[in-house]
């Protein structure tokens, strides 16, 4: 019989665990960790292996055009007006009242034309009491002229004595002087009588009057201004960079507005010495050829002159807006053939207009230079240069 009681187990069957070969806590955790992201990565890999390369982004498109040299240099053209040559101011040359003013402000006068006169009362006074004392004067002359001639023929008697003679002929000098003097005052109290009448010295028009009927003048001051017949001036303020390449007999063309289809020739007469405390500018001067009556005094002009500036080497003519700067010197963005890749070239700035720039340095006949959009692009970028649609507008 035996007892019965828990079954032992079976050694053979249960396979000994060495306490070395247990696993650690949380070990089974990390390695299902690892092998999920392993398996990530290979996903990751695969799905890569099977995509295509990104395509490189499209060239920029920029408006470029080629840059050509000019034919000739672009003339200076400075506004400038018309302006008579020459162009006085007409005075009283005595103070008085003004009583009467016979021309008025764009009248054309001629020359010995009355345009004003003075109170003539007090003039005419003085050369009446003038006129009388040279009255008295002669009386005196003519008197002391008998008595010497009487002197003298007593004295070839020896009827008076050397003496008498003597005084009779100082008496005669002294009367002689008297109406010498006497003539004089009344010929000038006459031209004081005359210079209360106003003439014009030359025939012109009056572009200016400073002073009126009823008001009371000094000597000198100016009544009207008279512009000058005949020839005609045009005058212009020329910066300095200009100035340089202008002189005297200098030849250029006046256009005016108001005459849009006309033109005319002219000289250069004369260079302000100094310039102008306020603009910096120096006054030049003009001879127009050929004035026509037309040609009003104020009216607007251009005046071009020839550009003789650099003519030894090529300018290109570019549009503003092309105009960029590589720190504080100018430059312009270039297209290098071949890639298509934009060069900063620096360049030199021979002349400035309200539209356009004209480069002396730094550019070549045909190389492609960007006319828009210059701040928004950079070295070394791919473009697609195109040409602008309104060429036009960019036009001087």
């Amino acid at each position: 019989m035996f007892r019965s009681g828990p079954r032992a187990p079976h050694l053979a069957h249960s396979p000994a665990v060495h306490p070395a070969a247990a696993p650690l806590p949380g070990a089974g955790r990390r390695s299902r960790a690892a092998r999920l992201a392993a398996g990530a990565a290979l996903m990751l890999l695969l799905a890569a292996c099977g995509r295509e390369p990104a395509a490189p982004p499209a060239p920029r498109p920029v408006v470029a055009m080629p840059a050509r040299a000019d034919e000739r240099l672009p003339a200076w053209t400075l506004p400038g007006e018309v302006q008579a040559r020459y162009s006085t101011p007409l005075s009283f040359r005595v103070g008085g009242k003004i009583v009467e003013r016979l021309a008025r402000l764009g009248d054309t006068v001629q020359a010995g034309q009355i345009v004003a006169r003075l109170d003539p009362a007090d003039a005419a006074k003085n050369a009446a009491s003038a006129q009388a004392q040279l009255s008295a004067a002669r009386h005196q002359l003519e008197y002391a002229t008998r008595q010497l001639n009487r002197d003298r023929a007593q004295a070839r008697e020896n009827l008076i004595p050397a003496t008498q003679l003597e005084q009779t002929r100082n008496a005669y000098a002294s009367a002689l002087a008297q109406r010498d003097q006497a003539a004089q005052q009344a010929a000038l109290a006459a031209d004081q009588l005359g210079y209360t009448t106003l003439r014009a010295d030359h025939a012109g028009v009056i572009t200016a009057e400073q002073a009126d009927t009823g008001q009371n003048v000094s000597a000198g001051q100016p009544v009207y201004t008279l512009a000058w017949s005949g020839a005609v001036d045009a005058l212009c303020d020329v910066p300095e960079n200009i100035l340089a390449h202008l002189a005297p007999g200098q030849r250029a063309t006046v256009t005016l507005a108001p005459l849009p289809d006309r033109s005319f020739n002219a000289t250069l007469r004369e260079i302000a010495p100094a310039a102008d405390p306020q603009s910096r500018t120096y006054r030049v001067k003009l001879t127009l050829e050929n004035p026509d009556p037309a040609l009003r005094l104020g009216m607007t002009a251009n005046i071009s002159f020839e550009n003789t500036a650099g003519s030894a080497q090529p300018t290109f003519t570019l549009p503003a807006t092309a105009l960029f700067h590589q720190g504080d010197a100018p430059a312009v963005w270039v297209v290098k053939p071949g890639d298509d890749t934009l060069e900063l070239r620096p360049v030199r700035v021979l002349r400035y207009d309200a539209r356009t720039v004209t480069l002396s340095q730094g550019l070549k006949d045909g190389e492609r230079v960007v006319w828009q959009g210059v701040h928004a692009v950079s070295a070394g970028e791919k473009v697609r240069p195109v040409p602008p649609l309104h060429p036009e507008d960019f036009a001087s």
